[in-house]
């Protein structure tokens, strides 16, 4: 392989890696020096952390002081002062670590997405909240400011990106918190379903449905879930891609009217 030939001509060579992030990492690990390492949203896809797929337009690649980050076309350069205990292996590809990763995607996506991202790391158990803190706060990065914001609206539990967005237009909305994926049993501990957020003082629910087209068999499979669920006493509210939309209108309304059909009160 050349390793003179532009980045994209390389990227042109690997039609079955189109959209795979390790494998054009691995095209241009060869590239790298001692002090580059992959980086911000390059990182975060490495560690398959939730991030849109239109985030994997460029790699980004990092060095660390005083060596100069690359410029090379099809790859996003940074110069970053990490220290070397925050960097790691990863599908054997040198990345920081993930709370170190986190803390770089604060100049790059805004607060919603680093609370997603945030809950994927702590659900994982890839980190601690208190890693994520100490990398936000251990450098004057850009994006601090909104690293700042997202810390105290991050939950572990969260199983996807939107079951994030929700919780937080009902947070914000000035609704009560809800617990994250509680597990649902009849009387007899039989597991009937996971809630994606529940209110168990009130026995409401509010489940993220994110399929465009449900097949059949995962259908019935719910249609058989959802008479169960209310016969435990439960109100379930279902959410669907095109209610984020409206949230306040098809979320937050619908969301608030069962919690006050069960006696709570703003």
């Amino acid at each position: 392989m050349d390793l003179n030939a532009p980045f994209h001509g390389l990227r042109a060579r690997v039609d079955a890696a189109a959209g795979d992030v390790v494998a054009l990492c691995r095209i241009y690990e060869p590239r790298l020096t001692s002090a580059q390492f992959f980086s911000h949203t390059t990182a975060a896809m490495l560690w398959d952390l939730p991030l849109p797929a239109s985030s994997s337009a460029n790699l980004h690649v990092s060095a660390r002081p005083p060596a100069r980050e690359p410029r090379t076309r099809g790859v996003t350069g940074h110069r970053v002062d990490v220290p070397i205990e925050y960097l790691t292996l990863r599908h054997g590809l040198p990345v920081p670590t993930p709370a170190e990763t986190w803390a770089e995607l604060g100049a790059l996506h805004p607060v919603d997405r680093l609370v997603a991202v945030g809950d994927a790391i702590l659900t994982r158990r890839l980190a601690e909240h208190t890693d994520l803190q100490e990398a936000a706060l251990r450098l004057a990065r850009r994006g601090v400011s909104d690293l700042r914001e997202a810390l105290p609206l991050l939950r572990a539990g969260a199983e996807s990106p939107r079951e994030t967005v929700v919780r937080l237009i009902l947070m914000r909305a000035g609704l009560p918190e809800p617990e994250l994926n509680r597990d649902l049993h009849d009387e007899d501990g039989s597991f009937i379903a996971r809630l994606d957020l529940a209110y168990p003082d009130y026995r409401v629910a509010v489940e993220y449905d994110g399929r465009q087209h449900a097949d059949l068999a995962q259908f019935r499979r719910d249609a058989d879930r959802w008479p169960a669920i209310a016969a435990r006493g439960w109100l379930l509210v279902r959410v669907v891609d095109h209610h984020l939309l409206d949230p306040a209108r098809c979320v937050v309304d619908p969301v608030a009217r069962a919690l006050r059909s069960r006696g709570w009160r703003p």
